[in-house]
């Protein structure tokens, strides 16, 4: 299994930003893959997730609403387009996956076991 994140990058409050996740290695149609992020010195946070087989989406409550998770089945990607950024979005951010069944309305956020390296993300105020 292997997951590549790009696309992070400075940005301006307010301006968007879209990261890209490619995956190889496994059966990409039925597996669920989720966007994380992590500051320094606190807990990694769930942010997005897409469940490919049956096209759930989830999102944290910090980023609902202005951040859509997206699936590209043939090019084996997942975006996460991220719009009306604020600075407390600064973050690494990691894309993850997993093949485990998460019921829909959840993040199943511990379920991840496959992640990439992280590309990072900062916002300027």
């Amino acid at each position: 299994v292997q997951l590549v994140e790009s696309g992070g990058g400075l940005v301006q409050a307010g301006g968007s930003l879209r990261l890209s996740c490619a995956a190889s290695g496994f059966a990409f149609d039925g597996w669920t893959i989720g966007w994380f992020r992590q500051v320094p010195g606190k807990e990694r946070e769930g942010v997005a997730c897409i469940d490919n087989m049956i096209g759930h989406t989830f999102y944290a409550g910090s980023v609902k609403g202005r951040f859509t998770i997206s699936s590209d089945k043939v090019k084996r990607t997942v975006y996460l387009q991220m719009d009306r950024v604020k600075p407390e979005d600064t973050a690494v951010y990691y894309c993850a996956a997993h093949s485990i069944y998460c019921r829909p309305g959840s993040g199943c956020w511990d379920l991840y076991r496959y992640w990439g390296q992280g590309t990072q993300v900062t916002v300027s105020s």
